[in-house]
């Protein structure tokens, strides 16, 4: 089973849908004992980095998630969820993230060009590390082995991961190269949406689900 982890942040009926389609046995739950009991999750959000924070924390559900992690269960954080992964977020702020993926959240602005649009909303190829002297592709993140170097994801953020380039699996091209998507280990990000990027997100859902 793969538990959404509802913590008052987020639109989550798109993704629950998009799983169901792909044949997902998907729950949505901020009950700890579910997400405990449940083969994978998944952490999601839209918002700013503090408030998400403090919600995750208020529930309780922050202990539950990282300890379900570094217990080797299969976690994947998207958009805001993905930036929770991390050390620090400084949106607003500096706030203390889960700490699962070395690195920070910082703003796009004076690291894309001053003419490109913030927030960066829409359609965006994804570059995978071996396409820059990286990873080989036999060493591609399990979660895009459906998906191809230069496929479209869809995306809406004004903030991304920085200092992180050992976990990164996939960049992005906005002006600059930023980190589209991170892993360490059995945690995964992705900064775009899955379950709004059509045949694309849908693969790389399946992927996550196989795990």
């Amino acid at each position: 089973m793969i538990a959404i982890v509802d913590y008052g942040v987020g639109n989550l009926f798109s993704l629950q849908s998009s799983l169901k389609y792909i044949g997902a046995d998907v729950t949505v739950t901020g009950d700890a004992s579910e997400l405990r009991a449940a083969d994978k999750i998944i952490l999601p959000g839209v918002g700013a980095f503090g408030d998400a924070a403090d919600k995750l924390r208020s529930t309780g559900l922050d202990r539950v998630v990282t300890t379900e992690a570094e217990g080797g269960k299969p976690l994947l954080g998207i958009c805001l969820g993905m930036q929770l992964l991390f050390d620090i977020g400084e949106e607003y702020g500096t706030h203390r993230g889960l700490g699962l993926i070395p690195g920070r959240v910082v703003s796009m602005k004076g690291t894309v060009p001053c003419y490109y649009k913030i927030p960066h909303i829409g359609w965006n190829h994804l570059i995978f590390p071996e396409n820059r002297g990286g990873l080989s592709a036999s060493e591609r993140s399990p979660i895009f082995k459906y998906i191809e170097n230069g496929d479209c994801v869809y995306f809406v953020h004004s903030f991304y991961g920085a200092d992180c380039d050992e976990s990164v699996i996939a960049y992005t091209e906005y002006g600059s190269l930023l980190t589209a998507a991170v892993q360490k280990d059995n945690v995964y990000g992705c900064q775009f949406h899955p379950e709004k990027s059509g045949e694309t997100g849908l693969a790389i859902l399946k992927a996550f689900c196989q795990l």
